[in-house]
């Protein structure tokens, strides 16, 4: 078929600082889809964009053109309303797996759509799929039923939901330009309008072991997604959480799964119950409902039980022991004094390598790898107490794990002051 465009006058214009039209954007997205512009085009274009920014207006037809590239879900006719989270990404990030049936346990319908860790940051798949049985695929019929009969899901996205988004997300992942916001905001966001909810709470996270190391970088990115959303009729708001520390006392899948499952049952690390609390709060805001009680939900055991409907509709075992690691290392403080700081990305990195994440998408995950923390920032320390607990199925793989822990934290005779868990609001 002839083309309306030419590709490399698309990537003149942005390469030359010009503002891509409409009818620009439509057609290079769906040229791309269907194999016309050819990787190295697209490629040079997303260079282009890093380098030289987009308008908002050209972000919301560019996010716009991802999600006609597939198809949108219906949530129409259910018997809640909907909403839905999502997080930029850290580590010992596992508050979707109690938020979840938290939100659900108000007559709130969550349709969590979720993907797979790489690199330092973990992936909520990869949490659950170390619940024996559990299964991340779900059919729109299935999605539909489970939402109506327990209020919450946590699946994988179709390949027909922005399926632009999945090609170039590749694409940016090896011609380094992940960085662009332009191409997060429209990634993160075109699916997520996709998927159809009426309310959106993003969790933009900030520090070491988040993507936008700056609170400007975080700011702009919220800005950009909170105004996308709005402008597509979502309900959206953001929230900018810290991540230089890991949230909670564990990284990696099933000792996540464990400290949610802590969460679920009253109890859990003071960080990850008030975060997970915050943005309920914010959810059920957006979606009309009151949600005053949510503290109280997760001591009564509402949320565990509707937990444990969620896991059971996706043919996990609720009851089952979650997996542990053959060998483990322990790390001991030198000096007494107090835990001053706790980089996130090196605690990230170190999961990774002793195999709780992976390098390619290909890339097998060992459910029980990873790391308890002993200690975070404010804590104190003696000589000889544990720091950190390394977990993994192979002890060949300590040696890369401790040499990313290298100097990742600090000692010293005073706390700190801490930054807050929560550092704005952008609505």
């Amino acid at each position: 078929m002839s083309e309306t465009f030419d590709a490399v006058d698309v990537i003149r214009t942005k390469r030359d600082r010009g503002a891509l039209s409409d009818a620009q954007i439509d057609w290079v997205i769906d040229a791309y889809t269907r194999g016309s512009v050819a990787e190295e085009q697209m490629a040079a274009l997303a260079m282009a964009i890093l380098l030289n920014g987009m308008t908002r207006r050209e972000i919301a037809r560019w996010t716009d053109a991802m999600i006609r590239s597939g198809r949108r879900l219906d949530l129409t006719g259910l018997t809640r309303p909907t909403a839905d989270k999502h997080s930029t990404g850290g580590v010992g990030d596992k508050i979707t797996l109690p938020l979840t049936p938290l939100v659900a346990s108000f007559g709130v319908a969550v349709p969590q759509l979720s993907g797979r860790g790489l690199g330092h940051t973990g992936g909520t798949l990869d949490k659950l799929e170390s619940i024996p049985g559990w299964r991340a695929e779900l059919t729109t019929a299935e999605l539909r039923r489970q939402l109506d009969d327990v209020g919450a899901a946590i699946c994988a996205a179709g390949d027909d939901l922005a399926p632009a988004d999945k090609k170039l997300y590749a694409l940016r992942d090896v011609t380094g330009t992940v960085e662009s916001i332009p191409l997060i905001a429209s990634s993160i966001m075109s699916k997520k309008i996709a998927e159809g909810t009426s309310a959106l709470v993003l969790d933009v996270k900030v520090g070491s072991g988040a993507f936008m190391a700056t609170r400007a970088e975080a700011t702009e990115l919220a800005r950009t997604m909170v105004d996308l959303g709005t402008d597509a009729g979502v309900t959206t708001v953001a929230l900018l959480t810290d991540m230089d520390t890991p949230l909670g006392r564990t990284v990696g899948n099933a000792l996540e799964v464990r400290e949610a499952l802590e969460v679920l049952a009253g109890g859990g690390p003071t960080d990850v119950v008030d975060l997970t609390c915050a943005l309920a709060d914010e959810m059920l805001t957006a979606a009309g409902r009151d949600g005053h009680e949510v503290r109280a939900a997760l001591s009564d055991g509402r949320a565990m039980d509707r937990w444990r409907a969620m896991i059971t509709a996706q043919h996990g075992d609720p009851d089952a022991p979650l997996p542990t690691a053959r060998v483990t290392h322990t790390i001991t403080a030198t000096e007494r004094g107090v835990l001053q700081t706790l980089d996130a990305r090196a605690v990230g990195v170190a999961a990774w390598r002793l195999g709780a994440g992976r390098a390619r998408k290909e890339d097998a995950v060992h459910p029980a790898a990873g790391i308890e923390l002993h200690a975070k920032p404010g804590d104190p320390v003696t000589v000889g107490a544990p720091l950190l607990t390394l977990h993994t199925d192979e002890p060949q793989r300590f040696e890369r794990a401790l040499a990313a822990l290298d100097s990742a934290w600090r000692i010293g005779p005073d706390a700190s002051t801490p930054r807050p868990l929560i550092i704005d609001r952008i609505a």
